[in-house]
């Protein structure tokens, strides 16, 4: 949603309700708080433990944050089509946004299996760098919770 309208210089806020706004101001908070939370982990992981497993942390990450991004641009581009549906007109839905629902599995799979296979970088440290995700998403809900309260 975000990205559609960019790019015709219209931003979220202009175009969507407030219950809408409220929920793109989560996704971005998501998007950020999984950065916010991987590359610090990588940076001190390779500080301590190991180069490899600072990488590994720091590419699972990145994915993490890919594999959302590419979600999030998918179930946007089905939310207008349906919307269109039932408005009567048809918005086009290219083949890009079908397969970035379902590449990005290919896609994580293929990167974690390279660098496995040819550097050696720990499954392990991919994987979490992978949990950044779920973590940025923990930390969306507590904030949620506490930002309901008041």
């Amino acid at each position: 949603m975000f990205f559609v309208g960019w790019a015709r210089g219209v931003t979220v806020e202009e175009q969507a309700t407030p219950a809408a706004k409220r929920y793109v101001r989560a996704e971005r908070r998501i998007a950020r708080l999984t950065l916010m939370i991987g590359v610090p982990t990588a940076l001190v992981l390779a500080g301590t433990v190991s180069l490899r497993w600072g990488v590994g942390v720091l590419v699972g990450t990145l994915l993490a944050w890919l594999n959302f991004r590419w979600l999030q641009e998918a179930l946007d581009s089905l939310v207008r089509f349906a919307k269109g549906q039932a408005g009567g007109r048809r918005p086009k839905v290219t083949i890009w946004s079908h397969l970035k629902m379902f590449l990005r599995y290919a896609v994580i799979g293929i990167v974690l299996y390279t660098l496995w296979a040819w550097m050696r970088i720990p499954v392990v440290s991919m994987l979490t760098g992978l949990c950044a995700l779920g973590a940025a998403t923990f930390m969306e809900s507590v904030y949620e919770l506490f930002d309901r309260a008041s």
